[in-house]
């Protein structure tokens, strides 16, 4: 799928940065149009075809431009960060200059000394954030990641089979419950589907423990037994796509009307409604839950290793994407979310309803639990949740014994 990018856009970005705040000092600007040595930055992000495209053809040739440097942007997964930064600082040979870290993989970076404390140049952050994505890079009072792309699910139902058999988006467990229910019993398979696949992250998982007041760190609470005896009710009448559901699958299986509810990323309203046409996929914030409303915050926030060669350098690009010009690209052509409040007047019409929704999500999104034993943590709560509902194991049996288990990852 090729993106068609606005030539005209890039120019005039161009043009603004070079006069904006953002930009280096005329001083500067002048020492870029001289034979100096070209600069050279090394920055990582774990980025989809469709969204290089933008980061590559667009929003990367600027800044190179303007600062005289040449930007090596590299494809490196969250999950590999970590092993590429414990090697390059074991070997004395630090290469890169930036991260773009997901946001609930962040703890054990700065836990082990592995990024910048970044806490003098805060001041670079813009005043319209809004959300919790700021917040997020604070470690004991210290600033360590700097806020770039905040995100969090949204629902996404098909709203011309919603119509068929008069139903609304549900918005609490019981009209969850009864959704589910009616599409199973008129389509004779569950159409309703929930992103569980039971390893990895817990985004949805961790949505309904802590919407019924659950602590997703005892996870034999009430409010953790609640959300697991609800959802082992549910199971039956779900999507057997359930268990598999991604990013790219879901999006398939909304455009396919395989399934016709599913929560997913923004960025999907990009793929099946704008690029596959698929007007009647709607979204909306999501249900609540017998306490309160939950989502989780996702996306990634930027860093600075320790060691790196060109911490200057990387400060200013950094400011770059963080800009309003920059961030509005990323939600015009990527769909994704801004933590600028000031770039939500800009966006294209059809996207309006879908980052009204998103909004919303953000209003109330938190992380995940940041803790250093948090990915034993989250496998635990992942193998409670196989066998209470692929196994159908008794909730409160089950949720004791990895209670214990959660209890001694904490001593």
């Amino acid at each position: 799928m090729k993106k068609r990018f606005n030539i005209i856009g890039l120019i005039v970005l161009s043009a603004i940065f070079i006069t904006s705040g953002i930009s280096c000092s005329k001083e500067s600007a002048t020492s870029t149009q001289s034979n100096e040595e070209l600069q050279s930055l090394t920055v990582t992000m774990a980025l989809s075809e469709e969204e290089w495209d933008v980061m590559r053809n667009v929003v990367i040739p600027a800044f190179e431009e303007t600062n005289n440097v040449k930007v090596e942007a590299i494809q490196v997964e969250a999950s590999n960060v970590k092993k590429k930064l414990v090697s390059m600082k074991e070997a004395n040979k630090m290469e890169i200059d930036i991260i773009a870290q997901d946001v609930n993989q962040l703890s054990s970076l700065v836990y082990d000394g592995l990024v910048e404390d970044l806490s003098d140049y805060t001041s670079i952050i813009p005043e319209e954030s809004i959300g919790k994505l700021s917040e997020a890079g604070v470690f004991d009072g210290k600033t360590y990641f700097m806020p770039y792309r905040p995100n969090a699910e949204i629902n996404y139902y098909n709203e011309n089979m919603f119509n068929k058999y008069n139903l609304e988006a549900p918005k609490t467990w019981d009209e969850l419950y009864e959704t589910a229910k009616i599409l199973k019993e008129n389509e004779g398979l569950g159409r309703l589907c929930l992103k569980m696949k039971l390893n990895g992250d817990i985004i949805e998982l961790a949505e309904f423990i802590r919407s019924a007041g659950g602590d997703l760190l005892v996870l034999n609470d009430e409010g953790s037994i609640e959300a697991f005896t609800f959802l082992q009710k549910l199971w039956p009448e779900l999507s057997t796509n359930t268990i598999k559901a991604g990013f790219s699958s879901s999006n398939t299986f909304l455009a396919t009307d395989e399934v016709y509810y599913c929560p997913n990323w923004p960025f999907a309203a990009n793929i099946i409604v704008k690029d596959g046409g698929k007007e009647e996929i709607k979204a909306y914030e999501g249900f609540v839950g017998p306490k309160t409303y939950s989502k989780t915050l996702g996306g990634e926030m930027l860093g600075i290793p320790v060691g790196a060669p060109n911490k200057d350098l990387a400060i200013k690009f950094i400011q770059y994407l963080e800009s309003k010009e920059v961030q509005e690209i990323f939600m015009r052509e990527n769909g994704w979310a801004s933590f600028r409040l000031d770039t939500y007047e800009n966006v294209d019409e059809w996207q309006v309803p879908y980052f009204n929704s998103l909004q919303k999500a953000l209003e109330v999104a938190t992380p995940l639990p940041r803790v250093s034993y948090w990915s034993e943590a989250q496998q635990l709560i992942n193998d409670a949740g196989k066998e209470i509902l692929l196994e159908n194991a008794d909730v409160k049996t089950t949720l004791d014994k990895y209670a214990a288990k959660m209890k001694d990852l904490r001593k």
